[in-house]
Order: structure tokens, then sequence, then C-alpha cells
């Protein structure tokens, strides 16, 4: 595949219920009561449990795992979080190459996730990688 700056990487989209978010605090041993209990996350100003920073990252991760292809590698990811995202909000990761090192191989990816109806930026980062 040839690369260029700018060219589009492709939509990752998900979809946390209070389940999963449930199931993601637990494998990740993030006990934080703002993640699963909505009354708790209501009384600290949210407006339901939020999806915890982690799990923004591996989306990100993924969109960079999915444009890196089979074979390719994941060697950097980075974040961060801008606005809460709360359960059952779509998440959508987009980006675009920022820059391509033809001596490495390596691929610099400027990412961004929207969140919720009005498409709020939850989270910005990049991710580098090398493509299989």
């Amino acid at each position: 595949m040839t690369v260029h700056t700018g060219q589009p990487v492709r939509p990752v989209e998900f979809t946390a219920d209070a389940i999963t978010l449930l199931r993601f605090g637990a494998v990740t041993r993030n006990a934080h009561r703002i993640h699963y209990d909505a009354d708790f996350a209501r009384s600290e100003g949210l407006s339901g449990p939020v999806v915890m920073a982690q799990l923004h990252g591996c989306l990100f991760h993924r969109a960079a795992a999915q444009f890196a292809g089979a074979g390719g590698q994941v060697r950097e990811v980075g974040w961060q979080n801008r606005a809460p995202a709360c359960a059952g909000d779509r998440l959508v990761v987009t980006g675009s190459v920022r820059a391509v090192d033809t001596v490495s191989g390596e691929i610099t990816l400027d990412l961004i996730e929207r969140c919720g109806p009005g498409d709020v930026v939850c989270c910005r980062g990049r991710a580098v990688v090398v493509l299989g």
C-alpha cells in the first residue's frame, strides 16, 4: 500500500453500554464508581457512567492497528481526553496520516475521537505504525 500525508484513517466505531464499562473496569482494575454507578456519576456532575481513559486508548490502538494491517506494528499510541463520553454514546475514531518516514518506515497518524449526539471531541492523539 502506498501511503501519503493527509491519507484518511478508516473510522473505528464503538458504543459502550453499562455492562461493557463494568466489565472493562474489572479487567483493568478500575473500580472508580463514575464508570459503573449512574447515581454516583450524576452526583459528580456527569450525565451517567463515563468511559474510562484506557478504553479510549484501546480504540485509538484499534484504529492504528487497522491502518497498519496484517503483520503491521503499532509502535506508539498517545492521547489526551478532552470531554467525557458516557455509556450509550457512539464513539468514532478517525484520523489522517501526518508524516511518513521513508527511512524507518514509520507512519505517524493524527487521531481524533468524537462522541455523542453533538459529535463532541472526546480525545485527540496520535499513533506511530509500521505497515505489515
